[in-house]
């Protein structure tokens, strides 16, 4: 099936604030939401994180995401920054308004997973990197945002990338879960105060996406512990008993398709939601 046709107006004159922009979902959320009409200011951290299960977006990562961007014929401000460093991710957003003058829609999309295994096993540092990153860093990437958002007084619209993992309670990654858990606990107070000023918090819940995070020799030695080297096919027909749909995993084009609706006038009227693209895998 051919994917949803670009509406190069769907978001003209808006401007979309996302971390984690320098590959995987981040890239293409900063690609098609440029694709239709905005202005991106996007960052990642562009160095690794010890203990991360893949490596970190690079700098020349950031830069290809920014190139395409521009190849769209919109802007971007690409920068680097550690959405567990308040004070880096807020220097990000000021660049931003001194570059476009608004924000209208957050994207706080950075996360990692720091290890696997029994939740006793877990390595302090790996619970406290992948806490920070998937948790503390999304309030940091809403929080920065928020004021400016609120003072501009269009309203605006919030999507915070949460997984469908914390429904269905994966196990051997307790951290991730928890930290994607606490995620969506944040999403009803949020949507609640921020009503009144016409901003839409949302969540959008994914289940496994061939980006870097999914695709690691970790999961795939949970997923095929007999195989020793496993081919992307094998890795892909081993992770579909998961699914209700007959697929293994999803590509960044699905979930860039649900943040657009959530971000777009379309979705006006709907927030507090947490919306799980997930083929099916909480049905299991």
């Amino acid at each position: 099936m051919a994917p949803t046709a670009f509406d190069p107006h769907r978001f003209a004159g808006r401007v979309a604030f996302i971390s984690g922009a320098g590959r995987g979902q981040g890239r293409q959320f900063a690609v098609d939401l440029a694709q239709e009409g905005a202005d991106i200011v996007g960052f990642d951290i562009c160095e690794d994180i010890p203990g991360a299960s893949t490596p970190m977006a690079t700098k020349a990562d950031l830069e290809e995401t920014r190139a395409l961007v521009e190849a769209t014929g919109r802007r971007m401000v690409a920068e680097r920054a550690d959405v567990r460093d308040y004070a880096s991710v807020e220097a990000v957003l000021r660049k931003g308004l001194a570059e476009f003058g608004r924000v209208d829609v957050v994207v706080a999309n950075a996360g990692i997973c720091c290890g696997a295994g029994p939740f006793w096993e877990i390595g302090l540092q790996e619970w406290k990197d992948t806490v920070e990153t998937d948790l503390t860093g999304v309030w940091h990437t809403v929080r920065a945002a928020t004021p400016a958002m609120i003072e501009g007084g269009r309203g605006g619209a919030i999507i915070m990338i949460a997984s469908a993992g914390a429904t269905k309670g994966f196990p051997n990654i307790t951290h991730y879960v928890a930290a994607k858990t606490a995620l969506v606990g944040m999403l009803k107070p949020m949507a609640a105060e921020l009503g009144p000023h016409s901003i839409r918090v949302n969540a959008l819940s994914p289940t496994n996406v061939n980006t870097a995070i999914y695709m690691t020799e970790t999961n795939k030695r949970l997923f095929l512990p007999d195989n020793p080297a496993p081919t992307d096919e094998e890795y892909e027909i081993a992770s579909r008993p998961q699914h209700v749909l007959p697929i293994g995993w999803m590509e960044t084009r699905d979930t860039s398709a649900a943040l657009r609706y959530l971000a777009s006038d379309d979705a006006r009227y709907v927030t507090g939601l947490e919306l799980r693209v997930d083929a099916g895998v909480v049905l299991r």
